[in-house]
């Protein structure tokens, strides 16, 4: 007997699907700067060089709009009167 069948997952939402894609990207580079791999170096070097930025725009997705969302809780500053 089969266990029942669990409900659809929902799909993900905009940031997710960012850190999703920036995470892959990094893979990619590392799998392109990997020395066991066939392939020259310049293009090793090209991918290291790559994957800086790439590393940067993962963490940057990792922060998930979280300044935009908390902007939302916080109060607005007391007018001086």
């Amino acid at each position: 007997m089969l266990p029942p069948e669990l409900p659809p997952q929902p799909a993900p939402t905009r940031a997710e699907a960012e850190l999703i894609e920036r995470y892959l990207e990094v893979v990619d580079l590392l799998g392109r700067v990997n020395p066991t791999q066939d392939g020259d170096t310049y293009r090793g070097l090209r991918a290291a060089q790559a994957l800086v930025g790439k590393a940067t725009a993962l963490r940057d997705a990792l922060v998930l709009g979280g300044e935009r969302r908390t902007a939302r809780l916080t109060l607005p500053p007391e007018s001086v009167s």
